[in-house]
């Protein structure tokens, strides 16, 4: 099979679509062949160096793939060869097949293409497990969005309102802010012209950013609100007043999905099958996607996103390109 490896970190052109050797699966795998992968500012992370990889993640790019079932190892059960499914992965979407834990299977909801459903497990799992697993977030509460123009943030957006959660978000520009409020948003404030804080306070805050939008973070939360980090675009380090912290009884969460375990996957990944796959399939979310690039030209896709001008998904279809 082919995959797209890191030849060293740097940009874009450091993405090349090479021969590797097909995956096996293990006992509790299956192995899918891929339709289309998705990507996600982890990968850029990855493709940079700043993302080190752990034991026994693959070396290649891609935390989510739709496809259908090639192989099964042993212990599985539920699912045959065949089977159109998209799955969450620790790595290895960037490729023509890739094992998977059965765990992290997940359907194709209703009214979703293969290609389509690519984009669906990372954010949907992501969304998911942050706003309602990590922060508790209730109908009723107010919550800040930031980055709602990307693939995270309007799908959060859409899961949020569903859940009766009143929405603040964050974008660049006039055009993203009336996307996103056509996507839901309640608020939708241009981060070039507008202070986040004077739209506050709020009960949960999901942020992609970091860097120094962590001490306007914790400014701008409500008692007992919760502040869930999830990406760093703006920095590695902030400012912190422990006094906010200590009188709003606020917290502080710092997460990432791709190193927890595979039962605690599998076990957001049932979440997500039970609550956000019906919201998909009777209209209240759906999935943004700005445009499909091929696999084999996943460098491109990369140049898109890190323009910085895209809305939603960018997805990686495998047109079997030798």
């Amino acid at each position: 099979m082919k995959a797209v490896s890191i030849r060293e970190h740097g940009g874009p052109e450091v993405l090349e679509w090479v021969d590797v050797e097909d995956p096996a699966p293990a006992a509790g795998e299956v192995v899918i062949d891929v339709a289309a992968s998705a990507l996600n500012r982890a990968d850029v992370m990855q493709r940079r160096g700043l993302y080190p990889l752990q034991p026994g993640w693959s070396p290649y790019p891609g935390l989510e793939v739709s496809g259908r079932i090639g192989a099964i190892g042993e212990g599985v059960t539920g699912w045959k060869v065949g089977d159109e499914v998209c799955a969450l992965l620790t790595g290895g979407g960037y490729a023509q097949k890739v094992a998977v834990p059965a765990g992290q299977l997940l359907t194709i909801p209703e009214g979703v293409g293969l290609t389509e459903a690519a984009g669906l497990p990372e954010v949907a799992a992501t969304v998911w497990s942050n706003l309602v697993m990590t922060a508790g977030v209730e109908a009723g509460e107010t919550l800040l969005v930031h980055g709602g123009s990307g693939g995270v943030g309007t799908m959060a957006i859409q899961i949020a309102k569903a859940l009766g959660v009143r929405v603040v978000t964050t974008v660049g520009g006039a055009e993203k802010a009336a996307r996103a409020r056509e996507l839901g948003a309640d608020v939708a404030i241009d981060h070039r012209t507008e202070d986040f804080a004077e739209h506050g306070p709020y009960d949960v805050i999901l942020d992609v950013v970091g860097g120094d939008y962590l001490e306007r973070n914790v400014q701008s939360l409500a008692a007992d609100g919760r502040l869930v980090v999830i990406g760093l675009q703006k920095g590695l380090e902030g400012r912190l007043n422990l006094a906010e912290i200590v009188f709003k009884r606020a917290s502080v969460h710092g997460t990432t999905l791709r190193t927890r375990s595979k039962e605690y996957k599998a076990q957001v990944v049932t979440e997500v099958r039970e609550h956000v796959w019906p919201m998909i399939e009777r209209g209240a979310v759906k999935l943004v996607v700005e445009r499909t690039v091929p696999l084999a030209d996943a460098a491109e896709g990369h140049r898109l996103m890190e323009a910085g001008g895209h809305l939603g998904k960018i997805l990686l279809v495998n047109d079997g390109s030798a």
